[in-house]
């Protein structure tokens, strides 16, 4: 497994927080630019700043066009928007919030994506108790400090696809397992306070 670290002056990385968190964009695709909303206060979205969300995207640009995408913890949509932007073929947005779930529901008209997103007012583990189709790409942004990661990898391993990518964001000291069922730790980095984890599911012979 490769671990990376990108250096941040802690007063930058903050000040870079509270810019982002007032006015999120979609990166890249044919959403580009287009300015996307946030709910106030990080326990019901926090935003991924924009040098985090290009790195994961960066390290999965060959899979997005035409990726089966879940957005299982959505708050504002971002992630999954993000996706959809770069050419997924579809996306899933679970949130238990119903206010995230509205703003979800907005950024998606405001992108052009929502015939392409598919909305879940749900927890996440109610969702994973029930759904039975694959994802080629898995995009995990939970609240922090609960160790929520730890306890839903288990269960939504076997709906990542063979071949399949798990992007996990979590605060920077986050214990993660090497391996869950088939999926495998491949790649670490932070930025900051943030830790980036991608696990990769292996490709059955």
């Amino acid at each position: 497994m490769d671990k990376e670290v990108k250096n941040t002056h802690n007063g930058s990385t903050e000040k870079v927080r509270r810019r982002e968190a007032r006015g999120m964009r979609v990166i890249a695709g044919t959403a580009r630019g287009k300015v996307l909303k946030a709910l106030p206060g990080q326990d019901v979205t926090r935003p991924t700043i924009d040098r985090v969300k290009e790195a994961m995207f960066s390290s999965v640009q060959f899979l997005v066009p035409g990726a089966r995408v879940l957005d299982l913890f959505a708050g504002s949509g971002q992630l999954g928007i993000e996706a959809l932007s770069r050419g997924a073929a579809r996306c899933d947005f679970v949130d238990a919030s119903r206010e995230a779930f509205a703003v979800v529901q907005a950024n998606c008209r405001a992108a052009g994506v929502a015939p392409k997103s598919r909305l879940h007012n749900t927890d996440a583990f109610t969702f994973l108790a029930s759904v039975r189709e694959p994802f080629d790409l898995v995009l995990l942004d939970p609240p922090f400090a609960h160790d929520t990661l730890s306890k839903v990898l288990p269960l939504l391993e076997p709906n990542v696809a063979p071949g399949g990518v798990v992007i996990c964001e979590s605060e920077r000291d986050a214990r993660l397992p090497e391996t869950v069922g088939g999926l495998t730790k491949v790649k670490q980095y932070t930025y900051g306070k943030i830790l980036v984890t991608r696990y990769q599911k292996e490709v059955q012979a």
